[in-house]
């Protein structure tokens, strides 16, 4: 990863434009026009042997006889042409160009002339945008080198994107509201410059106070994950990802599998680069307008204060849907606002100060919250009435917040025009406003998203951690043993013995060939026991019959088998039948279900998932996702996304689960995949957690050979073990005392010495 040369692309001195025309509506003729008319200060030199003059400007017949080696050249001729041309530049001394021209993929040919341009730029440190691509604009340096039909507003917004469709309709949106931009980048097919590159560039950039980014794919994602977590340490990074429900995991052979969707993994992927997802592109601005005038709020515990009950009912519902949660009313401020308020208010929150409350009665509620409320943000709201100044509450609410520091405080005046003066008066003085109650929530939201992320980013766990002891002779000797026989899956009792080995526990497990042996086993194990068939073939055993419960005596185990091993027969006629499982029947009363498990995304490599298990787990799909490496914050933090941690912690009269040992069975699978690469999957369901701890009573572990190395594989890289030393927590922050970080990561050296 490198920003070298991206200056050349971003403040050139001089630009050449190689397809140039005088052609009405041509690419060369816009792009001609869109340079000149930006303000650049430098010469714009056309390029076209068919022109003496292009737009009144001199032209020249090629890149040789330019009278100075520009700085950046915007290419837009036939692909087949690229190539030289890059090649004629970089002799020249240039540096840097955008590639508009597309026609270098879908085929063979297309991808060799893509190779070759590279090739032409690498021995010159020549930098590509492109191709296919709509262009850059950087308006604060008068750079307009794109064909967008308006002209983007300065700013300090940096907005970089796939698609050029969405600069132009981005900008379009932007300009009506007033919005610019410090950068605009087209990305087009990332053949060189991408994601990583620019958010590195940009994260240093004094210019640029927001990175917004629409994403459709991310092509190299352990170079946008150390570019992300530096960038989003200094600036808000704020994300949209396109294709959220394209098709994934189609021949999924575990549950892990089949839950550990792409886009789904995505978001894993930028909570734990301390960015923000949003859904909209109106959200990515409203987003990035909210992280410059909010605070972050501690967790997620809002007080709504409005003058109508309706619109303090639309704002719950909007916050207990999206996860967030109504703050508690003290007893000592319900007294307070009896004081102040009609006795036909709310008492509770939402806090209803009625219709016709004037500025006065906004200012009385609003002191006392600030002052003695338990919460952690205030929403304010108003609706117009005939009876009540809805600019006279908006001065109310502005001057009761002056000199306050420490709250998050958002408001939404609902209405069209005789509102907006208010509004206009909250964004005068930073307060953050909307138009409607719901959209003033799910900024709220994304607060308390961004905090949690950043929180997250800041976590830098090692690849061994030291509570863990594997006994990795034993599970080396397992993962051999496996490949050497050719097999892609473990048998069960492999499996578990390979947890075993990592430290958790499993339910006792004897293998039996024939029903005369399952028999023999059940008398081993003196205790009702659960029986299941032993195929690597069958995935789901109890789809065909292989799972039966609580048989006790070893006459029943032998029947049961008998049965059994004809249902499945019958069941997969085309599957190998290695003989039966029998398990210690595990009687933990009030238990819950759980999964914990990984899987090998295509992009971003090792993905651990944790949620509610059970036979029924692809449709309850509870579940939440994580990158490794983890530790206990990173871990808890998993657990807390999920709806069953609400039953965890304790429900109607159960005790909490033991959460440590369910937050340690995450960690333990992330030590054992940095551990060893050639693990591909692990399925663990159901893991059954109570009070007492964890147990495994099944699993599944999936293996293939490799080369690579186990923290290689990772999309983010573990940190030595003997950094946790140099690192001491105060609070949620953490102060680095010696830095030490790999030399291949220039992002995270960057990221790391800005830290105090």
């Amino acid at each position: 990863m490198t920003i070298r040369n991206l200056d050349y692309l971003f403040k050139p001195k001089s630009v050449a434009v190689i397809g140039a025309s005088n052609r009405d509506g041509s690419l060369g003729a816009v792009l001609t026009r869109n340079l000149v008319q930006g303000g650049l200060d430098g010469p714009v030199m056309p390029v076209n042997p068919k022109y003496a003059h292009v737009q009144s400007i001199a032209a020249y017949a090629d890149i040789t006889s330019l009278p100075v080696a520009p700085d950046l050249a915007v290419i837009a001729t036939p692909p087949a042409t690229v190539p030289q041309l890059i090649a004629d530049l970089g002799a020249r001394g240039t540096r840097a160009a955008i590639v508009i021209s597309a026609g270098f993929s879908g085929n063979p040919e297309a991808a060799g002339l893509k190779q070759a341009m590279l090739d032409s730029a690498r021995p010159h440190l020549l930098r590509i945008v492109g191709p296919n691509c709509l262009g850059v604009m950087a308006p604060p340096a008068g750079l307009n080198a794109s064909f967008s039909h308006l002209p983007p507003l300065s700013g300090n917004i940096a907005f970089v994107t796939h698609s050029g469709a969405i600069v132009t309709s981005i900008i379009d949106w932007a300009t009506g509201r007033g919005i610019g931009f410090s950068h605009i980048v087209s990305l087009g097919d990332m053949s060189d410059v991408d994601f990583g590159d620019m958010l590195d560039y940009l994260a240093s950039d004094e210019g640029t106070d927001a990175i917004l980014l629409y994403v459709e794919a991310v092509t190299h994602p352990r170079k946008f994950m150390s570019a992300a977590r530096a960038a989003a340490r200094s600036k808000p990074v704020i994300v949209i990802k396109s294709g959220r429900f394209s098709e994934s995991a189609k021949a999924a052979a575990s549950h892990t599998g089949a839950l550990a969707g792409a886009d789904e993994v995505y978001d894993a992927a930028f909570r734990r680069a301390g960015m923000l997802r949003v859904f909209q592109l109106e959200e990515l601005f409203d987003a990035a307008e909210t992280l410059s005038k909010a605070g972050l709020p501690e967790r997620d515990r809002l007080t709504i204060l409005t003058n109508g009950g309706g619109m303090g009912v639309i704002a719950t519902d909007t916050l207990m849907a999206t996860g967030g949660h109504l703050a508690e009313l003290p007893e000592s401020v319900i007294a307070a606002l009896d004081k102040v308020l009609p006795p036909t208010w709310s008492r509770s929150n939402p806090v209803d100060i009625i219709g016709d409350a004037p500025g006065t009665r906004y200012a009385d509620a609003l002191r006392i919250l600030l002052e003695d409320g338990d919460q952690d943000a205030l929403l304010i709201l108003n609706s117009p009435t005939a009876v009540a100044s809805a600019t006279d509450a908006a001065t109310a609410v502005i001057d009761t917040l002056h000199g306050r520091q420490g709250q998050t405080v958002l408001t939404s005046w609902i209405g069209g025009e005789s509102t907006r003066p208010a509004r206009e008066m909250f964004s005068v003085h930073n307060v953050p406003t909307y138009e409607t109650p719901s959209q003033a929530v799910a900024a709220f939201m994304h607060l308390v998203t961004y905090r949690r992320n950043q929180e997250n980013l800041m976590e830098t766990p090692p690849a061994a951690p030291a509570e863990i002891d594997p006994d990795i002779g034993r599970a080396r000797q397992l993962i051999a043993t496996a490949l050497s026989e050719k097999r892609s899956w473990m048998t069960a009792i492999e499996a578990k013995q390979m947890l075993a080995a990592y430290g958790l526990p499993v339910a006792a497990t004897l293998a039996a060939e024939t029903p005369e042996d399952a028999a023999e086993a059940a008398l081993e194990i003196d205790a009702p026991v659960a029986l299941k068939i032993l195929s690597a073939d069958i995935t789901h055993k109890t789809d065909v019959g292989g799972v039966i419960l609580g048989l006790d005596g070893a006459e029943a185990v032998r029947a049961a088998a008998t049965a059994m091993l004809e249902q499945v027969r019958k069941a997969r006629p085309d599957a190998r039948i290695d003989g039966f499982m029998i398990e210690e029947m595990i009687r933990r009363p009030g238990a819950y279900e759980l999964i914990a498990g990984m899987s090998t995304d295509k992009q971003f490599g090792p993905v651990i998932l944790f949620g509610q298990g059970g036979t029924s787990v692809e449709i309850t799909k509870d579940k939440a996702l994580g990158l490794p490496p983890l530790n206990l914050h990173l871990a808890n933090d998993m657990i807390e996304q999920t709806r069953v941690w609400n039953l965890l912690k304790g429900f109607r009269g159960l005790p909490p689960v033991d959460l440590e040992a369910v937050a340690m069975t995450l960690i333990r699978i992330s030590r054992m995949i940095v551990d060893f690469p050639q693990i591909l999957e692990i399925d663990i369901n159901p893991l059954l957690a109570d009070s007492q701890g964890v147990i495994a009573l099944d699993a599944r572990i999936r293996v293939e050979p490799t080369t690579i190395s186990g923290e290689d594989r990772l999309a983010i890289r573990p940190y030595p073990a003997e950094l946790e030393e140099t690192i001491e927590r105060q609070g949620d922050s953490p102060l680095l005392l010696r830095p030490i970080v790999p030399e291949d990561e220039p992002s995270l050296q960057k990221a790391f010495a800005g830290l105090t």
